[in-house]
């Protein structure tokens, strides 16, 4: 079946105690079991529930994975991989990557004896360099939080198995439906579905999608017995999002096309970040990679810190607000929001400066979006 198909079906046929189209909220705790030592495969809802393995099981199918496992947050599905490191383990992560991954290195690393470098993994060679003799996982994102970098997946991962690592790679931004990691070779797929995969910000939930059979054991240890599983009502929300995900992911690419292209020749913008624009340092790489450049955008405006707090207050269609990937249009600011926790020398070092905005396309109509960000820019 197709992406658009599978979104729709798979994991959700019709209930078969009552015919009901749509997929229960099984809002139960507990499951009557046929004797002392038998059950029908669900015993407690914090090991296993009806409508989470829906869920589960959809999104594994999109992934064109074999495993999929929600956690209660995004976050909560990275700690989970903390759980595959022992104390002494080394990693190396991408240094363009989300701020609450780098307060899980900063905070919860280092309390289980795991020690974490930076690297610009845009260069394989960077990589190479920061591997340590105990060097156990590579962590990406593509494209990154907040700037849009793109990784060479396929190479990463190569290089991950060239020196026997785990190679996990961040998947939110681009989603399924734009690109499929686990195909380039990688090992564990991240999301936070509270993004685009839920898509209407009226969730909170994370997943680990996989292939490798060895996985399934450890991670799933840390859903079942750590506990931070999704409930029933977002899992039964999850499904209803990714059932739109095609069709609301064509249309943010669309529009963050159009408005990229727009701010690019904007006499007020610096620069901005945006993989299908032809002068994105990756465009090239994202054009083979990908099947479509999402609908995030950074943007450097030209002007001070209050000044870009003057344009965000300006908005009127685009909310100042922390998340991303919902079908409303937001802004964010990444020096005091996704990455408030780096220093002012971290910050300046990854290019996260005070005139830097992040723009989570929606799916309004692109000349109202347009129209707002004219207006907001002439008051700079």
């Amino acid at each position: 079946m197709h992406f658009e198909t599978r979104a729709i079906r798979e994991g959700q046929e019709p209930d078969p105690a009552t015919g009901a189209i749509i997929t229960p909220i099984y809002a139960t705790t507990n499951f009557q079991r046929r004797s002392i030592d038998q059950h029908d495969g669900y015993s407690y809802s914090r090991v296993s529930n009806p409508t989470r393995a829906a869920a589960e099981r959809c999104l594994a199918s999109l992934e064109n994975g074999n495993y999929a496992l929600l956690f209660a947050s995004g976050m909560a599905a990275e700690v989970a991989l903390l759980g595959l490191l022992r104390p002494g383990d080394h990693v190396v992560c991408t240094r363009d990557v989300y701020g609450g991954t780098m307060s899980m290195w900063k905070h919860l690393a280092p309390q289980r004896g795991i020690s974490v470098s930076y690297a610009d993994m845009r260069s394989l060679a960077a990589v190479e360099n920061a591997l340590q003799p105990h060097t156990r996982m590579l962590w990406l994102e593509s494209p990154t939080n907040p700037l849009t970098y793109v990784l060479d997946l396929p190479a990463l991962a190569a290089l991950g198995r060239r020196h026997d690592l785990l190679t996990v790679v961040d998947n939110t931004f681009a989603t399924p439906y734009l690109q499929n990691p686990l195909e380039m070779g990688v090992d564990v797929v991240v999301h936070s579905v509270t993004k685009y995969l839920g898509g209407h910000s009226d969730i909170l939930g994370g997943a680990l999608v996989f292939n490798r059979a060895d996985l399934w054991e450890p991670l799933w240890d840390q859903q079942a017995i750590g506990g931070a599983v999704l409930s029933p009502f977002e899992s039964w929300l999850l499904l209803r999002g990714m059932k739109t995900l095609a069709v609301r992911m064509r249309a943010h690419c669309e529009n963050a096309a159009t408005i990229a292209q727009y701010l690019s020749q904007h006499p007020k913008v610096e620069r901005v970040l945006y993989p299908g624009l032809p002068d994105h340092p990756q465009h090239a790489l994202a054009q083979r990679q990908m099947r479509g450049f999402g609908g995030m955008i950074a943007v450097y405006l030209k002007t001070d810190r209050a000044g870009v707090e003057r344009f965000c207050q300006r908005l009127r269609l685009f909310n100042l607000a922390s998340s991303l990937g919902g079908v409303e249009s937001l802004v964010g600011y990444p020096a005091t929001m996704s990455h408030e926790g780096l220093t002012d020398a971290e910050r300046a070092e990854r290019g996260i400066t005070d005139n830097l905005v992040r723009l989570s396309i929606g799916i309004e109509h692109v000349d109202d979006l347009i129209a707002d960000l004219e207006q907001a820019l002439a008051r700079l």
